[in-house]
């Protein structure tokens, strides 16, 4: 492992490989540990009001001389790494590069649910000023809005990430599925970043109303009678009531209107069609369907995302905005993270993360039983050329040494993470 030193932020140059040891919403960076890359990120980082960061020197790639270490703990790591490399086999080089791989696999697990972590407790505060303080319950959301706004525009690609199971309360997670998923669309159909900052805020808050309708009626269900079924749909004239209050801006608010409402005019609670809808709503509308065939009330009903894009297809033409939903399926990729599949050398895998600008080429957890589960890897497709998706399946249809293996999950959270820049190819949307 690269070894680590403490640096005086004065001391920082352009080409160290640092780590920030700061909440992901305290810094405007993609990513917590990166290659300082311009005297515009330098500055940025002195004004962050830290005295010192961690830097890799291994992992560096400094211009002029780079500092001396300030301790002896790691004098010898480099020269002591190569001197053993020495005497190891290969077998034993290709095991220790192996858990190597499977540390930088769960650390970056772990550095992502920690920002969704971050982002769910900023929500709560969000949601807990909402009566109280209302300005300042929208100021805090359009604050966590424009935190994951600020890096998905400086980020080149990104993956968007399944989470473990154990991520958040459901009514949390839905909202920042919707909301991060939403922005990462809009993101991909070249949204401007005032157009972003509506379109998080909106689908941050998209059933904010739900607090003020009776806790039996907020999630709808099949065997609602008129009655229920009109409190269940409050929520929306009730959200908008909630979010004026708030003062997040007449864009973000049409989201809150119309999150309910339907290409074809089937929605609620204004039955509009196609171009009478806000553009923004058109989006989340789209995503906030997803989320809830993939996190219906009953968790027994709930669909793989591959399932759901599926069935969203099949209703393209009527219920949906048909370039918007084309624009979709192509972000997420026909196999979105959740998506159980069979692989086309018969092993079965879980979809784990998807490159937004790659979708066709997913990285999935394979079911090996020669590997224990907690040291499996993660593969890249697009490292595979030889090796594509075959099929996809249900949980149900999946043999139950698979089953233990991969642990489907039942309920699905999301967060995004961003990887080295890139250029990002835009769907015309």
């Amino acid at each position: 492992m690269a070894s680590e030193e403490l640096i005086d932020i004065s001391q920082l140059k352009i080409g160290m490989f640092i780590h920030l040891d700061l909440g992901w919403m305290r810094h405007p960076f993609p990513l917590s540990s990166f290659r300082i890359g311009s005297e515009d990120q330098l500055q940025v980082l002195r004004k962050l009001g830290l005295k010192q960061v961690r830097w890799s020197p291994e992992k560096s790639q400094l211009i002029d001389e780079a500092p001396q270490p300030a301790t002896s703990h790691t004098a010898g790591g480099a020269g002591g790494a190569a001197a053993a490399s020495d005497t190891q086999t290969p077998e034993q080089l290709a095991a220790a590069a192996r858990r190597a791989a499977l540390l930088a696999e769960q650390q970056s697990l772990a550095q992502c649910e920690a920002q969704y972590a971050e982002a769910a407790k900023a929500l709560g505060e969000v949601v807990a000023q909402v009566f109280a303080n209302p300005q300042s319950a929208g100021q805090q959301a359009q604050q966590l809005t424009r935190s994951v706004v600020d890096k998905m525009l400086v980020a080149g690609d990104i993956n968007l990430r399944l989470l473990t199971e154990a991520a958040g309360d459901r009514a949390t997670a839905h909202a920042l599925n919707v909301s991060l998923i939403s922005l990462l669309l809009g993101r991909s159909c070249g949204l401007g970043e005032q157009e972003l900052m509506a379109l998080g805020t909106g689908a941050l808050l998209h059933d904010i109303g739900k607090l003020e309708v009776e806790s039996r009626f907020r999630l709808r269900s099949e065997q609602f009678n008129q009655i229920e079924l009109s409190a269940y749909q409050a929520h929306v004239a009730k959200g908008v009531k909630l979010v004026q209050g708030m003062q997040v801006g007449p864009d973000a608010l049409a989201v809150v209107a119309q999150h309910h409402e339907h290409a074809d005019g089937s929605g609620f609670p204004m039955r509009l069609s196609g171009e009478r809808m806000h553009a923004l709503a058109r989006i989340v509308a789209l995503v906030n369907r997803f989320d809830g065939l993939c996190n219906p009330p009953v968790a027994s009903k709930s669909l793989t995302p591959h399932e759901a894009l599926s069935l969203m297809f099949a209703q393209g033409r009527s219920r949906f905005d048909a370039t918007l939903l084309n624009a979709f399926i192509r972000m997420m990729g026909v196999y979105p993270p959740g998506s159980l599949v069979q692989l086309t050398d018969e092993r079965y895998a879980l979809v784990v993360a998807v490159n937004s600008s790659r979708p066709l080429k997913p990285r999935v957890l394979v079911h090996d039983s020669q590997v224990a589960a907690e040291d499996a890897l993660t593969i890249s497709l697009e490292d595979h050329p030889t090796l594509g998706i075959r099929r996809s399946l249900k949980a149900a249809d999946l043999p139950r040494a698979a089953t233990l293996y991969l642990r489907p999950r039942a309920r699905f959270a999301y967060f995004f993470q961003a990887s080295e820049p890139a250029g990002l190819g835009a769907p015309e949307c």
